[in-house]
């Protein structure tokens, strides 16, 4: 068993480094929705209707389902819950 370490958990179980910054984008942007509808207690209804999706569709991003949501879909939703997103980009490691 290999003892290699990983920046980020995406780093470790994505086959190439593209598929890896994909993925961290889009879990920081759903952490920040949750956050958003937790902090300000929307419910799943009425979420729905704010980003233009379906209930169920919130309460797979309320549950992780990040296999299902794209980055144009979350940056959306976003944009939808009135949040801003700040984006830096930096020499790799």
């Amino acid at each position: 068993m290999s003892n290699k370490q990983f920046a980020s958990v995406w780093d470790a179980i994505e086959d190439t480094p593209e598929e890896a910054e994909n993925m961290k984008l889009r879990s920081a942007l759903m952490i920040a929705l949750k956050e958003h509808l937790t902090r300000t207690g929307l419910n799943q209804s009425e979420a729905a209707k704010l980003f233009g999706i379906t209930q169920p569709r919130v309460s797979d991003l309320m549950r992780g389902k990040i296999g299902l949501f794209g980055l144009d879909a979350l940056v959306n939703m976003v944009v939808a819950a009135g949040l801003h997103i700040e984006m830096r980009i930096l020499e790799a490691a």
